[in-house]
C-alpha cells in the first residue's frame, strides 16, 4: 500500500519537459532571421534581420530554463506570455540577451521597458544559463544563477514563449526544457 502511495504522488508532481527536440516540431518561425537546428541546439542567425521562433502551444505558469551561448553583437532575448503574432516588449515580457545594449537598463538579465537588472552579468562568447519562473503576477529571472529581475505586474497572464534573433550576430540555445506549474 506505501509503494502505491508513493507511486501516485510521483506521477503527480510536474517535470521539465524538453521545448526542442532536433526540429522546428512545436516551433513557428515569423520574421528574417535564420534558424537551424543542429547537434541539440538552436542556432538564430541575423545578417540585419529580426526574426522569432515562437512555440506553438501557449503557457501560463511555468519554470523555463535554458542554456545560451550570444556572440558579441547579437540582439537577442526570450519572450514570454506572448499574444499571437504580436511581439514586443509591449505585447510580451522580453528578458534580454544582450549585455551591449546601448541603454544599460535593457542589458542581459532585464525584462524590457519593466524591471532594471539586479546585477550585471557578462554572458558573451560563452555558455550561460537562464531560468524564469513565472507565477500568476509574479516574474523572477536568474543569469547563471544571478538573481537578474523580480517583477510582480498583471498585464500579461498567458502566451506563447518566443526566442529571438535580432540585429547581426549569432545566437544558441540547448537544453531548453519547462516545469508547468
Amino acid at each position: 500500500m506505501k509503494y502505491i502511495l508513493v507511486c501516485l504522488v510521483l506521477l503527480s508532481c510536474k517535470s521539465y519537459q524538453p521545448l526542442f527536440n532536433e526540429t522546428a516540431n512545436n516551433w513557428r518561425e515569423y520574421g528574417d532571421a535564420e534558424w537551424t537546428f543542429s547537434n541539440g541546439e538552436i542556432i538564430g542567425i541575423s545578417n540585419n534581420t529580426d526574426g522569432f521562433l515562437m512555440t506553438s502551444d501557449t503557457y501560463e505558469d511555468f519554470i523555463l530554463e535554458m542554456e545560451f551561448y550570444p556572440d558579441d553583437s547579437i540582439n537577442s532575448g526570450i519572450f514570454i506570455r506572448c499574444k499571437e503574432s504580436v511581439l514586443s516588449y509591449t505585447d510580451c515580457y522580453e528578458i534580454n540577451i544582450w549585455d551591449l545594449h546601448p541603454n544599460q537598463e535593457y542589458r542581459t538579465g532585464s525584462i524590457v521597458a519593466r524591471f532594471t537588472p539586479l546585477a550585471t552579468v557578462h554572458t558573451n562568447n560563452q555558455w550561460n544559463s537562464y531560468k524564469i519562473e513565472v507565477r500568476k503576477d509574479h516574474i523572477r529571472v536568474w543569469v547563471n544563477k544571478r538573481l537578474t529581475a523580480d517583477l510582480v505586474d498583471d498585464a500579461l497572464s498567458e502566451g506563447f514563449i518566443a526566442l529571438q534573433s535580432h540585429g547581426k550576430g549569432k545566437i544558441r540555445f540547448r537544453n531548453v526544457r519547462l516545469k508547468s506549474l
